[in-house]
C-alpha cells in the first residue's frame, strides 16, 4: 500500500494575522484554531484593543481586505502601533472552501498571509492622500454644479426662453447675467438682451427674440432655486481650489531649490473652465515635480497633471519598478490568457481609475492633433484597429513616458518636434515663398540672401 504524501508549504510570515473587515464588527485571527479568532467592535476603543491584543501575541504583520471604507480607521490605528499592514484586493481571498462565515474568512486570510500568498494594494503617501481628498471633493461639487446647470436649462425651456440656442454656454458671461436678471424679476426681452457680451456671436435682436416666454411663476421659482444651488456649488469649488493651492505651494516650499526652477510658458495649452484655479499652474507643476515638465507632452492638460499629482504623487511612482508594472496597475496593459501555448485572450482588464480616465482623455485629445510624435502613433493604431484601440494604446504610451520622466528625471524629447500653431503657419509661409521662387526662377541672391537656408532662417 502506497504511503500518502504530505506536502507542506514554507511559512513566510511567522507572526502574521488576518482580519475580516465588517461594518459592525471585525474578526481577527492569529492562527487556525477557533481559539485563535476573536471578534471586536468598530469603535475607536475597540480598534485600540485589536492592536493591543495583536501585540500581546507578538504579531508584526496583518493582512486584511479593502472592504468599502470600513478598513481605513483600523489601518491607521495599526500603523500607529507599528504593525505592518497588507491591504489586499478581495478577489485574491474569496476562494475559501465550504460555507462562508466571518470566522472562516479571517482564518483563510491569516493562512494565505502566513504563506506569503497575498500582495498589498497601492496606497499613496499622506500628502498625496490629502490632495486626493480635496480633488475628489472638488469633482463631486463639479458634478452637482453640472446637474444644476441641466436643470436650469430645463426650466428655461419650460419658460420658452431658448437661451441655449443663442449662446454656446448658458453658464457663460452672457447666460449667467441673463439668468440672474430673470431671477430678480426682469422678464423684458430687450432689457435682458442688453447683457450680451461682445464675444457672443448672436446679435442683440436675435437674443431678444429668443427670450419671449410664457413667464409662468412656478417655472421661474424652480429656475431661481437651481440658480442659487449653482452659485452655492461654485463657492464650494473655489474653497476647494484654495485648499489645493495652499497644500501644493506648502509642499514646494519644503524644498527651496525647487522654488528657483523656471520653465517655458505654454500659451497653447488651453485652460478649461473646470480646471483648478491656480495662478501659473504650468510653473507650479514644474516646481512640484522637481524640474520635470509634464506639460511639455502634447495632449497633457492641466487636468491631466492635477490627476497625476492627486492620485499617485511623486512618491507613488517609486513603488513601481518598471513602466510595465505602472501600466499594469493602471489596467492599460493587455491581460494575456495563455493555454496550450495559444493566446486565448489579450483584452485590457475592466475597471477605470481616475488616473486611467485622465490619461485616456489626454490620448483622445492627441488623436485630434496633427504632425506630432504622439498623434502619428495614434494614427497608425487607429488605421489598423480603430479609434478605441488607439486611445488605449496611446494612454499606455503616455503612462510609460510619464513614468520614465518622473523616475529617471529626464525631459520629454520626442523624435518629431512639436510645432505650435504660429510655428506651423510660419513654416507654411516659408514653403510657399520658396515654391514661388522656384516657379519664377528667382535665386536667393536676387533678393539679397546667400542661399535658401538663410531664407528659412530669416522667417
Amino acid at each position: 500500500m502506497a504511503r500518502k504524501k504530505k506536502i507542506e508549504m514554507e511559512i513566510i510570515n511567522h507572526n502574521a494575522a488576518g482580519i475580516d473587515i465588517g461594518s459592525k464588527s471585525h474578526f481577527v485571527a492569529i492562527g487556525q484554531s477557533l481559539e485563535d479568532v476573536k471578534e471586536f467592535g468598530v469603535y475607536a476603543e475597540d480598534l485600540v484593543d485589536i492592536c493591543k491584543w495583536l501585540l500581546s501575541y507578538g504579531i508584526t504583520t496583518v493582512a486584511m481586505e479593502s472592504t468599502g471604507d470600513y478598513w481605513q480607521n483600523l489601518y491607521v490605528e495599526l500603523q500607529k502601533h507599528g504593525i505592518e499592514v497588507v491591504l489586499c484586493n478581495g478577489k485574491f481571498t474569496k476562494n475559501a472552501k465550504g460555507k462562508k462565515t466571518d470566522v472562516k474568512d479571517s482564518r483563510w486570510i491569516q493562512q494565505l498571509h502566513s504563506l506569503g500568498l497575498l500582495t498589498g494594494s497601492f496606497l499613496p503617501d499622506e500628502t498625496t492622500e490629502i490632495l486626493r481628498t480635496y480633488c475628489r471633493q472638488r469633482a463631486n461639487w463639479i458634478d452637482l454644479a453640472a446637474s444644476a446647470t441641466h436643470k436650469m436649462q430645463k426650466y428655461l425651456k419650460f419658460l420658452n426662453f431658448r437661451l441655449d440656442v443663442v449662446v454656446s454656454d448658458i453658464c457663460g458671461l452672457t447666460g449667467m447675467k441673463i439668468i440672474d436678471d430673470i431671477c430678480n424679476g426682469n422678464l423684458d426681452p430687450n432689457s435682458l438682451a442688453e447683457h450680451r457680451h461682445f464675444n457672443c456671436k448672436k446679435p442683440k435682436e436675435e437674443i431678444a427674440k429668443a427670450l419671449h416666454g410664457n413667464n409662468r411663476s412656478d417655472y421661474i421659482f424652480g429656475l431661481k432655486q437651481e440658480y442659487e444651488s449653482y452659485n452655492f456649488f461654485q463657492k464650494k469649488i473655489k474653497a476647494c481650489d484654495k485648499q489645493i493651492d495652499k497644500l501644493i505651494k506648502r509642499e514646494i516650499r519644503k524644498n527651496p531649490e525647487n522654488m528657483k526652477l523656471k520653465t517655458s510658458k505654454k500659451p497653447h495649452k488651453k485652460i478649461n473652465k473646470n480646471s483648478v484655479d491656480i495662478k501659473d499652474f504650468n510653473q507650479v507643476a514644474f516646481q512640484y515635480f522637481g524640474g520635470v515638465d509634464l506639460m511639455a507632452i502634447e495632449g497633457v492638460s492641466h487636468a491631466t497633471v492635477m490627476a497625476i499629482m492627486s492620485e499617485i504623487g511623486i512618491e507613488g511612482f517609486k513603488k513601481f519598478k518598471t513602466a510595465k508594472e505602472f501600466c499594469s496597475w493602471l489596467r492599460l496593459a493587455p491581460n494575456n490568457k495563455i493555454s496550450g501555448g495559444k493566446i486565448l485572450s489579450n483584452r485590457i482588464p475592466k475597471g477605470s481609475g481616475r488616473l486611467k480616465i485622465a490619461l485616456r482623455q489626454a490620448a483622445n485629445s492627441i488623436g485630434n492633433l496633427k504632425n506630432t510624435h504622439m498623434s502619428d502613433f495614434f494614427g497608425r493604431i487607429a488605421y489598423r484597429k480603430g479609434r478605441q484601440a488607439a486611445v488605449s494604446a496611446t494612454a499606455r504610451k503616455l503612462a510609460t513616458v510619464i513614468w520614465t520622466m518622473i523616475t529617471k528625471r529626464v525631459p520629454y524629447n520626442p523624435p518629431t518636434e512639436y510645432l505650435f500653431l504660429d510655428q506651423k503657419r510660419k513654416m507654411a509661409t516659408v514653403k510657399k515663398i520658396m515654391k514661388n521662387m522656384a516657379k519664377f526662377d528667382i535665386k536667393p541672391s536676387d533678393i539679397g540672401l546667400s542661399n535658401s537656408l538663410s531664407l528659412s532662417q530669416s522667417f
